[in-house]
């Protein structure tokens, strides 16, 4: 599903990523931590084709990213779903609205755009709340709407950078919870976090990276994790 080779990235000369290796099986749930600075937000960016790496390979659902034009980035991202950290809502514009807007852009029929829109809602419990403004909401609500909205094109991939950093911890397991869901149901989930307690708790596969560089893997681990939950 993903898969990264010898890739490096640096800004003004100074290196982020520092010929990072992994990949990712497709299903797979991984958490990507380590210290600030670490190069887990350059990580997910180039993922999501928001930065262009310097050296390496990319190979995203069979795709080599460097060969893709500006043009066939969106094509991409449609199977992709982005979680950020400030949540990244328009303010002035309803919940339902927030979600509507990526169905918009991708030319979905609006009879489309509410049904999925209110279906998604439903999902993450934000239904209730969908005619209401994103300044209404707390921001574990808020974080909610922001998984829904990345979730409303059914992605094959999630990402998300630092979902619950701005969050309490009883609202950070909530979106978690949301995640592993997902996940379960066969999307392949990448989350880059620094929340240890809920990463260790979740017991799936962590990759540890430190000044731009992986230092653990961890794909013995997630792999066993993750065979034990389906066995249950």
């Amino acid at each position: 599903m993903i898969q990264l080779y010898r890739v490096t990235k640096s800004y003004e000369g100074v290196p982020a990523l520092r010929e990072v290796t992994f990949s990712v099986e497709k299903g797979e749930f991984v958490f990507v931590t380590g210290p600030s600075g670490a190069g887990k937000t350059t990580l997910l960016k180039i993922l999501f084709c928001a930065e262009h790496a310097d050296e390496g390979q990319i190979i995203i659902q069979g795709l080599n990213t460097f060969r893709l034009s500006p043009s066939s980035i969106p094509y991409l991202r449609r199977n992709m779903g982005f979680v950020f950290q400030d949540y990244k809502l328009l303010s002035h514009k309803t919940v339902f609205e927030n979600i509507a807007l990526a169905l918009k852009v991708v030319g979905a029929p609006y009879g489309e755009i509410e049904r999925r829109a209110y279906q998604v809602l439903k999902k993450v419990g934000m239904d209730s709340k969908m005619r209401l403004t994103p300044p209404k909401l707390s921001g574990g609500e808020q974080q909610r709407v922001a998984v829904a909205r990345a979730l409303v094109n059914e992605p094959l991939v999630l990402l998300a950078d630092e979902p619950t950093g701005n969050l309490d911890p009883q609202s950070g397991q909530d979106v978690f919870r949301l995640f592993r869901d997902i996940n379960m149901k066969g999307t392949t989930v990448v989350v880059a976090t620094h929340d240890w307690e809920t990463v260790r708790k979740m017991q799936r596969r962590i990759i540890t990276m430190e000044r731009g560089k992986v230092t653990d893997d961890g794909r013995q681990a997630g792999k066993k994790a993750q065979n034990m939950e389906h066995k249950a």
